[in-house]
Formats: C-alpha cells, sequence, structure tokens
C-alpha cells in the first residue's frame, strides 16, 4: 500500500506491507525506497509490518525542503511512526543511519530499537594517512567531492560503482532507474544539498539514546579507509552496552543491497530482540 503524510513543508511517502512489529525502512542520499527491495519482502514474510520510505526529497516524496540535515530526517521518520503505530524498529542506511540515532534520541517512548548500515553518525575527521593508503577511499571521496560541488552525474553513477562491489543481478536497470531520478535538475540538487551536511547533529545524540542498536559495516566500503574503526567509534560514543557492531567481509556501502542474505540474517534476530525488550520494559 502507497501512502504519503503531510509534515510541515512537504509531504513524506512510504509503501507499506506485512503485518506485525512496525519496522521503518530509510534509504541514503541519492536513491528511494527502491534500495531495499530484497529486503522488504524478507521482513514481511518474516511476521513484521514494514514501512519503505523514501526520505525527503527522494523517490514520491516532496523536494524544495528549506534543509536536508540528519535532524530533519529523523522528525520525518518519527512521524511516520507515529502515524502508522509506536513502537517501531528503524533501519536506516548512510545518512539515514545517523538520521535513526537523532530518532531514537528524541522519540525514546516510540523507537524501541536503530539498525544503521553503513552509517555517517558522528562527526568525520578526514585522515590523510587513510587517504593515501586505500585507493579505494581516496577514489571515493574524490567522486563524492565532484558531486558536492558540482552536481556531477557521471561521477556519482562512478562511485555507485565503486560503492557496490558486488553488483546484484539487476544492478544495469537500477543505475539506469537512479539516473533518470538524477537527471532531474531538482533531485541532483537534493542529493548536493545532503552531501554537504554534517553528521555532528547525529553524534550529538549519541549519548542520549536509550534503545538497542545494531551497526553494520560493509568492509569494502569507500567511505572510510577502515570502516570496522569508524562503525567501533559509533559504539564506543553509545551508552556502554547499548551497541552491537557486525562487519560483513568485501561488502561496500550498500550492504543491504550487496548481500541481502547476510543482512538479514543480523537484521532479524536483533529486531526479535529489540522487540520483546520493549514489551519487558513497558511491563515494568
Amino acid at each position: 500500500m502507497f501512502e504519503q503524510i503531510d509534515i510541515g513543508g512537504g509531504k513524506i511517502a512510504y509503501e507499506v506491507d506485512g503485518e506485525g512489529p512496525l519496522v521503518v525502512l530509510a534509504h541514503g542520499m541519492g536513491d528511494s525506497r527502491h534500495s531495499y527491495r530484497f529486503l522488504m519482502p524478507e521482513l514481511v514474510a518474516a511476521g513484521y509490518r514494514v514501512a519503505n520510505v523514501d526520505i525527503r526529497g527522494h523517490g514520491d516524496s516532496s523536494t524544495g525542503w528549506e534543509r536536508y540535515e540528519r535532524t530533519d530526517i529523523a522528525g520525518d521518520l518519527v512521524a511516520v511512526v507515529q502515524h502508522l503505530g509506536a513502537p517501531a524498529v528503524i533501519v536506516g542506511q548512510s545518512i539515514s543511519g545517523g538520521a535513526a540515532t537523532i530518532s531514537a534520541a528524541m522519540a525514546p517512548d516510540l523507537i524501541a530499537g536503530i539498525i544503521e548500515l553503513a552509517p555517517f553518525t558522528r562527526k568525520q575527521s578526514p585522515s590523510m594517512i587513510g587517504l593515501l593508503r586505500s585507493r579505494r577511499h581516496r577514489t571515493g571521496m574524490i567522486r563524492l567531492a565532484q558531486v558536492m560541488m558540482r552536481g556531477n552525474l557521471t561521477s556519482w553513477l562512478n562511485y555507485l560503482d565503486l560503492a557496490i562491489p558486488n553488483k546484484p543481478t539487476d544492478w544495469e536497470q537500477e543505475r539506469a532507474r537512479i539516473e533518470t531520478m538524477l537527471r532531474d535538475p531538482e533531485s541532483m540538487a537534493v542529493l548536493q544539498a545532503m552531501a554537504k551536511t554534517s553528521p555532528v547533529d547525529a553524534g550529538d545524540q549519541l549519548q542520549n539514546v536509550r534503545c538497542p542498536v545494531l551497526i553494520i559495516e560493509g568492509s569494502a566500503d569507500p567511505d572510510w579507509a577502515e570502516p570496522h574503526k569508524e562503525g567501533k567509534k559509533i559504539i564506543d560514543d553509545l551508552p556502554a552496552g547499548l551497541g552491537t557492531l557486525a562487519v560483513i567481509d568485501d561488502a561496500g556501502h550498500y550492504p543491504h543491497v550487496e548481500t541481502p542474505a547476510k543482512v538479514l540474517e543480523l537484521v532479524l534476530p536483533f529486531l526479535r530482540s529489540a522487540f520483546v525488550s520493549e514489551k519487558h520494559d513497558n511491563r515494568a
């Protein structure tokens, strides 16, 4: 079922299916809810009600928002949870990983847990040593810089080719879909705006999270020279005992697209535990 809700400044679109505890999926910048095309049906089959969201400025959601910070995306996700009925676990990738952290901090009574895939959730400190040592990381950062500064579509597509080292069987069609979407000047302007945001607002909220957190990194993610270290830093900034880090070997920045079965193996036990803990806390 396709739905839209009005939020101050525009509309947020999402697709909802299934019955059971609520799981909200939020993709990364320059993409759409189609990013979760492999994960959503498996979650529905596992007994969850899944809301697959087009984050602001993407897919069927409105463009033309004044702001595209993680805090703004978080407010949209909380609004979806409120509309559909809490509690929920939020799954956020990349920029939406940071938004998931903020959602959990701002609405602890609504969010039972968060899963962050290759997230940008804390202040970034570029490492010259890392850039020099890792050609993959250096190339990725150059391509992202060209997108951020010039809105270069070819650079974004080349970045995706690097960031998704394990291409799904439908990659040719999916790449064409993304290219068509970003040829629209408004969509490219949104991508540029999000590329210029800082995850400082998410990092500031890590200590305020009260629910369990699962961080999933891909070892071949070009966004960091050492992705596992970035994941560990997020875990270390959370309150003790809340966070778990998993690293999928050879996956890039889109593990849910490249290795959906491996992501599902990590996600399903976490969901069961998070919703059981939430019920226990409410009874207490």
